[in-house]
């Protein structure tokens, strides 16, 4: 359910606040799975996840990610 994507993108990002980008990617992961099949590739939730996830990898130095 998209709701339940919105509350793990929203723990993604206290995880990500305090600098636990391994946490927080695995929760936006959590909630890209979900937002791909109950909202499509090109919702705009869905890429505010895959934004949220680039952020975290670049916090990390991962670039290539």
């Amino acid at each position: 359910h998209p709701d339940t994507a919105s509350t793990y993108n929203n723990m993604a990002r206290v995880f990500q606040s305090q600098g636990n980008y391994v946490k927080a990617l695995e929760y936006y992961d959590k909630a890209l799975v979900i937002r791909r099949k109950t909202l499509g590739e090109n919702h705009p939730d869905t890429a505010a996840t895959y934004h949220n996830m680039a952020v975290a990898f670049q916090s990390q130095g991962d670039y290539a990610k």
